[in-house]
Protein backbone atom coordinates (compact mmCIF):
# COMPACT_ATOMS: atom_id res chain seq x y z
CA UNK A 1 0.00 0.00 0.00
CA UNK A 2 1.40 3.33 -1.05
CA UNK A 3 0.31 5.15 2.04
CA UNK A 4 1.89 2.49 4.23
CA UNK A 5 5.26 2.42 2.44
CA UNK A 6 5.69 6.10 3.13
CA UNK A 7 2.56 7.57 4.58
CA UNK A 8 3.68 11.15 4.49
CA UNK A 9 5.71 13.28 2.16
CA UNK A 10 7.50 14.86 5.08
CA UNK A 11 10.33 13.71 7.26
CA UNK A 12 9.36 13.46 10.90
CA UNK A 13 12.05 14.53 13.31
CA UNK A 14 12.28 13.35 16.87
CA UNK A 15 12.92 15.48 19.84
CA UNK A 16 16.70 15.67 19.11
CA UNK A 17 18.38 14.68 16.41
CA UNK A 18 19.20 -8.36 1.54
CA UNK A 19 19.01 -12.14 1.62
CA UNK A 20 17.95 -13.07 -1.78
CA UNK A 21 17.91 -12.90 -5.49
CA UNK A 22 15.47 -10.02 -5.31
CA UNK A 23 18.55 -7.80 -5.28
CA UNK A 24 20.82 -8.55 -8.20
CA UNK A 25 23.33 -5.71 -8.30
CA UNK A 26 26.66 -6.37 -6.63
CA UNK A 27 28.59 -3.23 -5.81
CA UNK A 28 32.06 -2.31 -4.72
CA UNK A 29 32.38 -0.20 -1.67
CA UNK A 30 33.62 0.45 1.93
CA UNK A 31 33.92 -0.20 5.76
CA UNK A 32 33.68 0.97 9.38
CA UNK A 33 36.34 1.98 11.73
CA UNK A 34 38.27 -0.54 13.80
CA UNK A 35 39.49 1.71 16.50
CA UNK A 36 42.10 0.66 18.93
CA UNK A 37 42.25 4.21 20.21
CA UNK A 38 39.52 6.46 21.41
CA UNK A 39 38.57 9.29 19.06
CA UNK A 40 36.26 11.84 20.51
CA UNK A 41 32.55 11.55 19.88
CA UNK A 42 30.86 13.88 17.48
CA UNK A 43 29.15 15.93 20.11
CA UNK A 44 28.04 18.93 18.13
CA UNK A 45 24.97 18.51 15.93
CA UNK A 46 22.44 20.75 14.29
CA UNK A 47 19.35 19.63 16.16
CA UNK A 48 15.84 20.63 15.04
CA UNK A 49 13.04 21.51 17.40
CA UNK A 50 10.64 18.74 18.49
CA UNK A 51 7.79 19.70 16.20
CA UNK A 52 9.88 20.72 13.18
CA UNK A 53 9.04 18.94 9.91
CA UNK A 54 10.84 19.13 6.58
CA UNK A 55 8.99 18.55 3.34
CA UNK A 56 10.93 16.77 0.63
CA UNK A 57 11.32 18.49 -2.72
CA UNK A 58 10.17 17.20 -6.11
CA UNK A 59 7.05 15.26 -6.96
CA UNK A 60 6.19 13.64 -3.65
CA UNK A 61 3.28 11.65 -5.07
CA UNK A 62 5.30 10.25 -7.96
CA UNK A 63 8.27 9.51 -5.72
CA UNK A 64 6.32 7.67 -3.07
CA UNK A 65 4.25 5.71 -5.56
CA UNK A 66 7.57 4.56 -7.03
CA UNK A 67 8.78 3.77 -3.51
CA UNK A 68 5.85 1.37 -3.09
CA UNK A 69 7.78 -1.12 -5.20
CA UNK A 70 11.19 -0.41 -3.67
CA UNK A 71 13.03 -2.31 -0.99
CA UNK A 72 13.44 -0.27 2.18
CA UNK A 73 16.79 0.10 3.90
CA UNK A 74 17.50 1.79 7.22
CA UNK A 75 21.08 2.81 8.00
CA UNK A 76 21.85 4.36 11.35
CA UNK A 77 24.53 7.00 11.31
CA UNK A 78 24.20 7.66 7.58
CA UNK A 79 24.71 11.41 7.39
CA UNK A 80 28.49 11.10 7.00
CA UNK A 81 31.35 8.64 6.65
CA UNK A 82 30.66 4.96 6.03
CA UNK A 83 26.93 5.20 6.56
CA UNK A 84 26.57 7.98 4.02
CA UNK A 85 28.55 6.11 1.36
CA UNK A 86 26.51 2.94 1.89
CA UNK A 87 23.29 4.97 1.69
CA UNK A 88 24.31 6.40 -1.69
CA UNK A 89 25.36 2.98 -3.00
CA UNK A 90 22.15 1.26 -1.90
CA UNK A 91 20.06 4.10 -3.34
CA UNK A 92 21.87 3.50 -6.65
CA UNK A 93 20.43 -0.05 -6.67
CA UNK A 94 16.93 1.47 -6.51
CA UNK A 95 16.36 1.07 -2.78
CA UNK A 96 14.37 3.46 -0.64
CA UNK A 97 16.84 4.62 1.99
CA UNK A 98 15.91 5.80 5.45
CA UNK A 99 18.74 8.12 6.43
CA UNK A 100 19.37 8.51 10.15
CA UNK A 101 21.54 10.77 12.23
CA UNK A 102 21.43 13.70 14.63
CA UNK A 103 22.43 16.46 12.26
CA UNK A 104 19.39 17.65 10.35
CA UNK A 105 21.28 19.65 7.74
CA UNK A 106 23.66 16.82 6.83
CA UNK A 107 20.77 14.34 6.76
CA UNK A 108 18.78 16.39 4.30
CA UNK A 109 21.89 16.85 2.14
CA UNK A 110 22.09 13.07 1.73
CA UNK A 111 18.38 12.88 0.90
CA UNK A 112 18.73 15.63 -1.70
CA UNK A 113 21.78 14.00 -3.28
CA UNK A 114 19.89 10.71 -3.64
CA UNK A 115 16.79 12.36 -5.05
CA UNK A 116 18.54 14.79 -7.39
CA UNK A 117 20.60 11.96 -8.90
CA UNK A 118 17.34 10.02 -9.47
CA UNK A 119 19.05 7.08 -7.82
CA UNK A 120 16.13 6.09 -5.68
CA UNK A 121 14.22 7.79 -2.91
CA UNK A 122 15.04 8.67 0.65
CA UNK A 123 13.86 10.30 3.84
CA UNK A 124 15.66 11.56 6.91
CA UNK A 125 14.79 10.84 10.53
CA UNK A 126 16.71 12.27 13.45
CA UNK A 127 17.26 10.42 16.70
CA UNK A 128 19.95 10.64 19.34
CA UNK A 129 21.11 7.14 20.31
CA UNK A 130 22.21 8.54 23.66
CA UNK A 131 18.49 8.58 24.53
CA UNK A 132 16.52 5.33 24.72
CA UNK A 133 13.31 7.33 24.57
CA UNK A 134 14.35 8.85 21.26
CA UNK A 135 15.20 5.35 19.97
CA UNK A 136 11.70 4.19 20.88
CA UNK A 137 10.17 7.21 19.17
CA UNK A 138 12.31 6.61 16.09
CA UNK A 139 11.27 2.95 15.92
CA UNK A 140 7.63 3.93 16.39
CA UNK A 141 7.86 6.35 13.48
CA UNK A 142 9.33 3.67 11.21
CA UNK A 143 6.62 1.18 12.18
CA UNK A 144 3.92 3.78 11.57
CA UNK A 145 5.19 5.05 8.22
CA UNK A 146 6.55 1.97 6.43
CA UNK A 147 5.00 -1.40 5.63
CA UNK A 148 8.34 -3.20 5.15
CA UNK A 149 11.98 -3.09 6.15
CA UNK A 150 14.28 -5.24 4.03
CA UNK A 151 17.65 -4.22 5.45
CA UNK A 152 18.66 -2.80 8.82
CA UNK A 153 22.28 -1.66 9.09
CA UNK A 154 23.28 -0.80 12.64
CA UNK A 155 26.18 1.48 11.80
CA UNK A 156 26.15 4.53 14.05
CA UNK A 157 28.78 4.77 16.71
CA UNK A 158 31.29 6.85 18.63
CA UNK A 159 34.92 6.18 19.41
CA UNK A 160 34.82 7.59 22.90
CA UNK A 161 32.72 9.77 25.13
CA UNK A 162 35.29 12.55 25.23
CA UNK A 163 37.35 13.09 28.34
CA UNK A 164 36.89 10.11 30.60
CA UNK A 165 33.78 8.12 31.39
CA UNK A 166 30.41 9.69 30.59
CA UNK A 167 26.88 8.42 31.07
CA UNK A 168 23.77 8.81 28.94
CA UNK A 169 20.59 10.45 30.11
CA UNK A 170 19.44 6.88 30.89
CA UNK A 171 22.36 6.42 33.27
CA UNK A 172 24.36 3.99 31.10
CA UNK A 173 28.01 4.28 30.04
CA UNK A 174 27.72 6.38 26.90
CA UNK A 175 29.81 4.38 24.39
CA UNK A 176 28.08 1.12 25.37
CA UNK A 177 24.67 2.72 24.89
CA UNK A 178 25.32 4.54 21.62
CA UNK A 179 27.29 1.78 19.91
CA UNK A 180 25.39 -1.26 21.18
CA UNK A 181 22.48 -0.87 23.58
CA UNK A 182 20.41 1.54 21.50
CA UNK A 183 20.88 -0.68 18.45
CA UNK A 184 19.75 -3.67 20.53
CA UNK A 185 16.56 -1.79 21.38
CA UNK A 186 16.02 -0.46 17.86
CA UNK A 187 16.44 -3.94 16.36
CA UNK A 188 14.05 -5.43 18.91
CA UNK A 189 11.40 -2.83 18.19
CA UNK A 190 11.71 -3.20 14.40
CA UNK A 191 12.05 -7.00 14.34
CA UNK A 192 8.36 -7.80 13.67
CA UNK A 193 8.44 -5.56 10.59
CA UNK A 194 11.71 -7.11 9.41
CA UNK A 195 10.35 -10.64 9.85
CA UNK A 196 7.20 -9.70 7.92
CA UNK A 197 9.50 -8.40 5.14
CA UNK A 198 11.53 -11.62 4.85
CA UNK A 199 13.80 -12.41 3.18
CA UNK A 200 15.67 -9.58 4.86
CA UNK A 201 19.02 -8.78 6.42
CA UNK A 202 20.41 -7.26 9.59
CA UNK A 203 24.00 -6.01 9.62
CA UNK A 204 25.87 -4.95 12.74
CA UNK A 205 28.87 -2.80 11.86
CA UNK A 206 31.33 -3.79 14.55
CA UNK A 207 35.12 -3.60 14.64
CA UNK A 208 38.32 -5.58 14.73
CA UNK A 209 38.87 -3.96 18.13
CA UNK A 210 37.22 -6.43 20.52
CA UNK A 211 37.55 -6.81 24.27
CA UNK A 212 35.73 -9.39 26.38
CA UNK A 213 32.74 -8.03 28.25
CA UNK A 214 33.31 -7.97 32.00
CA UNK A 215 29.82 -8.66 33.29
CA UNK A 216 30.86 -7.48 36.73
CA UNK A 217 31.65 -4.03 35.33
CA UNK A 218 29.77 -3.55 32.07
CA UNK A 219 29.35 0.15 32.82
CA UNK A 220 33.11 0.57 33.31
CA UNK A 221 32.99 2.09 36.76
CA UNK A 222 36.24 0.50 37.92
CA UNK A 223 39.41 2.56 37.78
CA UNK A 224 40.91 2.78 34.28
CA UNK A 225 38.14 0.57 32.85
CA UNK A 226 37.03 3.27 30.39
CA UNK A 227 39.85 2.21 28.06
CA UNK A 228 37.76 -0.86 27.21
CA UNK A 229 34.68 1.14 26.19
CA UNK A 230 34.89 1.03 22.39
CA UNK A 231 36.19 -2.54 22.01
CA UNK A 232 33.65 -3.87 24.54
CA UNK A 233 30.73 -2.18 22.79
CA UNK A 234 31.85 -3.54 19.41
CA UNK A 235 32.17 -7.10 20.70
CA UNK A 236 28.68 -6.73 22.17
CA UNK A 237 27.42 -6.01 18.65
CA UNK A 238 28.94 -9.29 17.44
CA UNK A 239 27.42 -11.28 20.30
CA UNK A 240 24.09 -9.67 19.48
CA UNK A 241 24.38 -10.60 15.78
CA UNK A 242 25.25 -14.23 16.58
CA UNK A 243 22.41 -14.45 19.10
CA UNK A 244 19.89 -13.01 16.63
CA UNK A 245 21.09 -15.29 13.81
CA UNK A 246 20.39 -18.31 15.98
CA UNK A 247 17.03 -16.97 17.13
CA UNK A 248 15.92 -16.16 13.58
CA UNK A 249 17.14 -19.35 11.91
CA UNK A 250 14.58 -20.53 9.35
CA UNK A 251 12.80 -17.17 9.11
CA UNK A 252 14.64 -15.90 6.03
CA UNK A 253 16.46 -13.24 8.04
CA UNK A 254 20.24 -13.22 7.61
CA UNK A 255 22.17 -11.57 10.44
CA UNK A 256 25.89 -10.86 10.32
CA UNK A 257 28.50 -8.57 11.85
CA UNK A 258 31.63 -7.14 10.30
CA UNK A 259 34.72 -5.04 10.68
CA UNK A 260 34.63 -3.02 7.46
CA UNK A 261 38.12 -1.50 7.34
CA UNK A 262 40.77 -0.10 9.63
CA UNK A 263 41.08 3.62 10.29
CA UNK A 264 39.11 4.78 7.28
CA UNK A 265 39.59 8.33 6.08
CA UNK A 266 36.67 9.81 8.00
CA UNK A 267 36.16 12.94 10.01
CA UNK A 268 36.03 10.83 13.16
CA UNK A 269 39.50 9.38 12.52
CA UNK A 270 41.01 12.70 11.48
CA UNK A 271 39.58 14.41 14.54
CA UNK A 272 41.36 11.83 16.68
CA UNK A 273 44.65 12.73 15.04
CA UNK A 274 44.97 9.21 13.60
CA UNK A 275 46.57 8.64 10.19
CA UNK A 276 43.98 6.93 7.91
CA UNK A 277 44.98 3.46 6.70
CA UNK A 278 42.04 2.76 4.37
CA UNK A 279 39.32 4.53 2.45
CA UNK A 280 35.63 4.81 3.05
CA UNK A 281 35.17 3.12 -0.33
CA UNK A 282 37.06 0.04 0.90
CA UNK A 283 34.79 -0.12 3.92
CA UNK A 284 31.65 0.19 1.87
CA UNK A 285 32.64 -2.75 -0.32
CA UNK A 286 32.58 -5.03 2.72
CA UNK A 287 29.20 -3.75 3.89
CA UNK A 288 27.68 -4.05 0.42
CA UNK A 289 28.88 -7.63 0.11
CA UNK A 290 26.98 -8.88 3.13
CA UNK A 291 23.92 -6.82 2.21
CA UNK A 292 23.69 -7.93 -1.43
CA UNK A 293 25.61 -11.18 -1.91
CA UNK A 294 24.64 -14.76 -0.94
CA UNK A 295 26.12 -15.24 2.54
CA UNK A 296 25.31 -17.52 5.45
CA UNK A 297 23.84 -16.09 8.63
CA UNK A 298 25.67 -15.87 11.93
CA UNK A 299 29.10 -14.86 10.65
CA UNK A 300 31.72 -12.24 11.40
CA UNK A 301 33.58 -10.66 8.50
CA UNK A 302 36.89 -8.86 8.50
CA UNK A 303 36.50 -6.80 5.36
CA UNK A 304 35.42 -9.15 2.59
CA UNK A 305 36.46 -12.34 4.36
CA UNK A 306 34.51 -14.39 6.89
CA UNK A 307 36.73 -15.04 9.88
CA UNK A 308 36.62 -15.77 13.60
CA UNK A 309 35.70 -13.10 16.09
CA UNK A 310 36.73 -12.91 19.74
CA UNK A 311 36.20 -16.20 21.60
CA UNK A 312 33.48 -14.69 23.79
CA UNK A 313 31.22 -14.32 20.73
CA UNK A 314 30.96 -18.14 20.58
CA UNK A 315 30.16 -18.51 24.28
CA UNK A 316 26.41 -19.24 24.54
CA UNK A 317 26.38 -18.39 28.24
CA UNK A 318 27.97 -15.00 27.58
CA UNK A 319 25.50 -14.28 24.80
CA UNK A 320 22.59 -15.19 27.07
CA UNK A 321 23.95 -12.98 29.86
CA UNK A 322 24.32 -10.06 27.48
CA UNK A 323 20.81 -10.59 26.09
CA UNK A 324 19.24 -10.70 29.54
CA UNK A 325 21.21 -7.69 30.75
CA UNK A 326 20.35 -5.70 27.64
CA UNK A 327 16.63 -6.42 28.01
CA UNK A 328 16.78 -5.25 31.59
CA UNK A 329 18.68 -2.07 30.74
CA UNK A 330 16.23 -1.01 28.01
CA UNK A 331 13.14 -1.92 30.03
CA UNK A 332 12.03 -5.11 28.29
CA UNK A 333 10.51 -8.05 30.15
CA UNK A 334 12.81 -11.01 30.78
CA UNK A 335 12.66 -13.88 28.31
CA UNK A 336 10.66 -16.70 29.86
Amino acid sequence: MHEQRRRTASTTLTSSERSSGRWTLSLAGFCLLALTGHPAAASTASVPTPDERVSLTGSDIERHERAAEQEVVLITGSTSGLGREVALRLAATGAYVIVHGRNHERGMEVVREIEEAAMGAASFHAADLASLEEVREFAGTILAEYDRLDVLINNAGIGSAGDGRQVSEDGHELVFQVNYLSHFLLTHELLPLIVDSAPARIVNVASGAQTAINFDDVMLEEEDAIGRAYAQSKLAQILHAFDLAEELEGTGIIVNALHPATFMDTRMVRRAGVEPRSTVEEGAEAVMQIVLEPVESGQYFNGLKATRAHDQAYDREARARLRDLSRELVGLDPVR
